[in-house]
């Protein structure tokens, strides 16, 4: 059980290591390391891209449980990743304490955890998502989730909504779909005996957002955008200051070359790929869908080059409300101001 009712939400690639993850977990929350390539800065990256991520990701989750004192350290990792498998195992094996999965249904995952003591909580979008996987792990692996991750609309990176659910949200909420699946959840409760927390991810920004939340009936809630201007994370100082910069009409939904939607800031490599193709020299096999002789662009090299700072050839995601960061911080300070 966390102190917080925190999770930092895992943002790749490289953006959320074991520097921020660590600094998360020491103050309460759980944080959180992201399986997109965390390996990007190993010597044989190119050459031995499997084998790297691997290994860096082992020793993120080392050294985020050094950092952390004894808190609560997950992994986030999409089931569209090639290797999933293995990316599970490596959690497993290096100690982390939860794996949250979403980019789609982790269908499988209570198999590859099974005789671990690390929690499972699959990342669901619309109402639909939870009653599909919640059903599928109870019928086929007489077990049930041990947290649920609602992502709303207002969440930054890939969407499992599209441009015109997004928008439609917008005018709405997210309440109502909020208020279903805690019901659908209830009856997974009800039947093992126990409770399954649910938390709230995508555009939560301050504590009042928190406060509503939890009186909806939510455990808790994932922030990722506000802990990425903190001396804590993980990337390179130019990709906080473009968080910074931003204003609210910046943000645009873009189509990801993995064919979902994202939300991401338009920079000007966003207007430029839009027109025209970036040559992709490089294919890392990352993802199951990814047809290099068509997509406009490697959506690994964009979002390394977000990590290193080039922000000229970078991908750039975000959440929805980042026009609202207008300075850096520290993980103690924004946690304390998050949970005054």
């Amino acid at each position: 059980m966390a102190e917080r009712p925190i999770i930092q939400g895992g943002m790749g690639v490289g953006i959320s290591l074991s520097s921020l993850a660590g600094a998360v977990a020491k103050e309460g929350g759980i944080g959180v390391i992201s399986a997109a390539h965390p390996g990007y800065l190993e010597p044989d990256f190119d050459t031995n891209t499997r084998e790297a991520n691997l290994r860096g990701l082992g020793k993120h989750i080392q050294r985020a449980r050094e950092l952390s004192g004894g808190g609560i350290v997950g992994v986030n990792i999409m089931c569209a990743m090639e290797g999933y498998n293995d990316f599970v195992k490596c959690s497993v094996e290096n100690g982390a304490d939860l794996i949250i999965s979403g980019a789609g249904l982790p269908a499988d995952l209570p198999a590859l955890v099974e005789g671990s003591k690390v929690k499972i909580a699959p990342i669901v979008s619309p109402p639909k998502a939870a009653r599909v996987i919640l059903k599928r792990w109870d019928k086929h692996y007489q077990r049930t989730a041990d947290l649920v991750v609602i992502e709303g609309p207002k969440a930054g990176g890939h969407l499992g909504y599209s441009p015109e659910e997004v928008a439609a949200h917008a005018q709405t909420g997210y309440d109502k779909e909020i208020l279903e699946i805690l019901d659908i959840v209830k009856g997974y409760e009800d039947k093992y005996g126990h409770a399954i927390p649910v938390v709230f991810a995508g555009g939560v920004f301050d504590h009042q957002d928190i406060a509503h939340f939890l009186s909806l009936g939510c455990a808790g809630v994932q922030i990722a955008s506000r802990f990425v201007v903190t001396e804590e994370c993980d990337a390179d100082f130019r990709f906080k200051e473009a968080y910074l910069k931003a204003r609210p009409e910046d943000i645009t939904i873009v189509k990801s070359p993995v064919g979902m939607p994202g939300r991401a800031i338009n920079n000007d490599f966003i207007r430029r790929t839009k027109v025209e193709r970036d040559p992709i020299t490089k294919c890392w096999n990352c993802l199951h869908k990814c047809d290099k002789s068509t997509i406009p662009y490697c959506i690994t090299k964009a979002l390394i080059n977000a990590a290193k700072g080039d922000l000229d050839n970078a991908l750039v995601f975000c959440g929805a409300e980042i026009g609202r960061l207008h300075q850096m911080t520290t993980v103690p300070k924004l946690m304390k101001e998050l949970c005054r």
